[in-house]
């Protein structure tokens, strides 16, 4: 089902000169009525799951590989909590490195932090995780001698850096395939109005006809 389809409609004064008379309308879908998934299934692990999107995957290909169409694309991007998918949705890998050399340059691999490097103590427990951002000076007692430091120390790159905020995007939480019905029936009770002056019908409101409006 097409998302836009299912806009509802408002009816303004048409402001064309070419119109027929006053009381001539026309329709314009109401870009301002948004569907949002329910806090009752956002909040509940059950409804939804973890999803992948691989490289160059649009949300069209997303849809159609997890619902089985891809005109659910509105709702990966509604489900995955995306409002601005110029920014929010991963880009490809050439994207990512075209994007960066053009932000960056000739600094494209200079050091931007230094991050942690796992240490294990000899137990094989975890004594220092990694990823942590620290100076590139940062040392620790080593955990497997009571005299030597360790210096676990990497650093990160202007392009790694763009490259793993890319790759956060990858992994986003989508609506399980079984509740989508679900989510259609509530997107469909949001898009249709309630009575009011400008009511028409469930699915269209008019504004006042400023023209036919007699001066105070």
């Amino acid at each position: 089902m097409s998302y836009f389809r299912e806009l509802p409609v408002i009816q303004y004064q048409s402001p064309f000169s070419t119109r027929s008379s006053s009381d001539e309308y026309v329709n314009v879908k109401n870009l301002f009525r948004r569907v949002k998934l329910r806090d009752d299934l956002k909040s509940n692990i059950t409804f939804l799951r973890n999803y992948y999107v691989r490289d160059g995957f649009r949300p069209d290909q997303v849809a159609n590989d997890l619902y089985g169409s891809s005109t659910y694309d509105w709702v990966v991007i509604h489900s995955g909590g995306i409002v601005n998918i110029r920014d929010e949705w991963p880009l490809t890998s050439k994207e990512i490195y075209d994007y960066s050399l053009y932000k960056y340059g000739k600094d494209l691999n200079e050091i931007r932090y230094y991050v942690t490097k796992e240490v294990k103590d000899s137990n094989g427990k975890v004594y220092l995780p990694k990823g942590k951002v620290v100076d590139s000076n940062f040392t620790i007692p080593d955990p497997t001698s009571s005299t030597a430091t360790l210096n676990p120390v990497g650093g990160v790159t202007n392009y790694e850096h763009e490259s793993n905020i890319n790759e956060d995007k990858r992994n986003i939480i989508l609506l399980r395939p079984n509740y989508l019905q679900l989510f259609i029936t509530d997107m469909k009770r949001i898009m249709r109005y309630t009575k009011s002056s400008q009511y028409i019908s469930n699915r269209v409101v008019r504004t006042e006809n400023t023209r036919n409006t007699s001066p105070n």
